[in-house]
């Protein structure tokens, strides 16, 4: 293999004058030579009493407008400073990045000073620098497509989280507020007109907002149908709530899409930053947190921490349930309901009770309400039904035979739609050997309102099981009659709101009279919850109530009490 030889550069040595005091002096035709070797802009700088001279500059450094004479070159003129301040130090070599231009045609460089030795007569540098305006705009061209909305061009989640981030840094000097719009019925649009009719009418929207929006307003597009205000404000909430009233009014005219007008309307929740600190997603949260308030109450919402705390509750209690669920944390209580003529328990009512690891009891008004809400009351609702029909047959074991009760289990409304019921039902009497003589299903009036075909349906299909059926609550729904005459239900339960203070109030008593009068005509038992003292049961049989049900008789009970219990009250 051939040996590459070095290449000889023409050099002229020094005086000896020079050498010995400089013994690393560099000959003018070296530097020359060497600079224009380089592919970048470089100078070879020396300071002496006079200023500043240019021993050397490469052509790239001309093309680059830095100049040739040291006097006249911008590099001096603005760095200056910075280079005589390295002669002054003790490096050898720094790096720095540097701004040249104006704002339009601003160039970005990537500056390095070195030098060989210190102790220098004439103090001299080599200069180099590295252009990067091409990465730098392109990197801001890229991150300017990363912040912004293609559709409409505004800020999208990104950028205006990037602004309220400064504005939060600023906050000392400035108080502000975010707030999150959500348009309403805008998924129908997309549905019914197609995504092109969408993207019209959020283009059409956004200019509109923008429109009502104060110069200094920040809009910006953060998701599908959502938006986003980022204002400052020197009146308090007032100011705010001015703002959303403007946009009100600005979506007021109909949109014009195709043959068809269309007016838009959106929730609006606001946030207003606190002393707390806040991050900019928190703020964000806040914000669209009061606009699902806002869809809700049919009115602009201001957040509240107190109604974000309880959202954060349910979500604890959410995460706490699905584990109690999962791991069989749950407990039944029984209370009974007993002929009000003769005293006798007929029937138990399974209760749901839970207490937390941390020995919190949480009452059914609070986790009932999540577990519809979480998806969790499918999983529940079947548990509790095993658990009374496994219940009620371990007490038929303990008598030796049937124990001469029966049990009553309530079924959601919402597992009513997504379970399949009457199969889920059969299967656990076939398990535990029960006949569905022996169980009672109660629903609410909003149950049987809600899908009333398909709750026909389930009904009869419990009904040939030999279930019986019980309205629960009844009254204080949306009760329709015509439903309550065709549909082959066995008992109406009389909500305790009717029935406490009953002896005082005569409209009550008008009342449960009137429902009780509706149960004989359709030939339905009757039972009164909340009933507390002898008097209200004596006055309830009086008017022709069945059962009765309440601390008079007993409070919901664990299973191995209720059954002694039972016991007692019927021997």
């Amino acid at each position: 293999m051939a040996m590459v030889q070095p290449v000889a550069f023409p050099f002229r040595a020094p005086d000896k004058g020079v050498a010995a005091e400089h013994p690393y002096a560099i000959g003018p035709q070296v530097s020359s030579l060497f600079l224009d070797l380089l592919p970048i802009p470089a100078a070879l700088i020396a300071l002496n009493d006079d200023g500043f001279h240019f021993e050397g500059v490469n052509p790239a450094f001309r093309r680059a407008g830095l100049g040739s004479v040291a006097g006249q070159s911008p590099l001096i003129r603005l760095l200056g400073n910075r280079i005589a301040a390295f002669f002054e130090s003790d490096e050898r070599h720094v790096e720095f990045d540097w701004q040249f231009g104006d704002v339009v045609d601003c160039r970005y460089f990537g500056v390095k000073l070195g030098r060989r030795t210190l102790d220098q007569p004439v103090r001299r540098c080599l200069v180099t620098l590295v252009d990067h305006t091409s990465e730098l705009r392109t990197e801001q061209s890229l991150r300017r497509e990363m912040m912004t909305d293609s559709l409409t061009g505004l800020p999208n989640r990104a950028g205006f989280t990037d602004q309220l981030e400064v504005a939060i840094e600023q906050q000392s000097r400035d108080s502000f507020a975010v707030l999150a719009l959500n348009l309403d019925r805008f998924s129908r649009v997309n549905a019914c007109m197609g995504s092109l009719a969408g993207d019209e009418l959020l283009i059409s929207v956004a200019r509109r907002m923008k429109g009502a929006l104060r110069a200094r307003d920040v809009l910006a597009r953060t998701g599908g149908d959502e938006f986003a205000i980022l204002m400052a404000i020197e009146d308090g909430p007032e100011e705010a709530l001015q703002v959303a009233r403007r946009i009100e009014a600005a979506l007021g005219t109909p949109f014009r899409l195709s043959d068809f007008e269309i007016r838009v309307t959106c929730s609006i929740g606001i946030a207003l930053a606190g002393d707390d600190n806040c991050e900019a997603e928190e703020l964000v949260r806040h914000a669209q947190f009061a606009g699902k308030r806002s869809k809700k109450s049919g009115r602009t919402e201001i957040y509240q921490t107190r109604a974000f705390d309880l959202a954060r509750q349910k979500f604890r209690i959410e995460t706490e349930l699905r584990h109690a669920i999962d791991n069989g944390a749950l407990k039944l209580a029984f209370q009974p309901i007993c002929d009000l003529a003769t005293g006798r328990i007929l029937s138990y009512e399974a209760l749901a009770r839970w207490t937390t690891e941390r020995g919190v009891e949480v009452p059914p008004s609070e986790f009932i309400p999540v577990a519809e809400e979480a998806g969790l009351i499918v999983p529940l609702g079947r548990w509790a039904m095993e658990e009374a029909i496994r219940t009620l047959a371990q007490w038929d074991a303990q008598a030796g035979g049937p124990c001469g009760v029966n049990v009553a289990v309530n079924l959601s409304a919402i597992q009513l739609q997504r379970d399949q019921v009457a199969l889920m039902v059969r299967d656990m009497l076939d398990r535990y050997d029960v006949s569905g003589e022996r169980l009672t299903i109660e629903l609410t009036e909003s149950a049987i309102v809600a899908d009333p075909d398909r709750v026909s349906h389930i009904i009869r299909a419990l009904k040939d099981l030999g279930a019986t059926l019980a309205m629960d609550d009844f009254g204080t729904g949306y009760s329709n009659l015509a439903y309550l005459q065709k549909l082959p239900i066995d008992v109406l339960k009389i909500d305790r709101s009717f029935v406490a203070g009953l002896l005082a109030d005569r409209d009550k008593v008008a009342i449960v009279r009137a429902i009780l009068g509706l149960a004989q005509a359709l030939g339905m038992q009757t039972t009164a919850e909340g009933i507390e003292t002898i008097e209200l049961a004596q006055t309830l049989t009086a008017l022709g109530c069945s059962h009765g049900q309440g601390y008079l008789y007993a409070r919901p009970l664990p299973a191995d009490q209720a059954f002694r219990l039972l016991s007692s009250f019927n021997h």
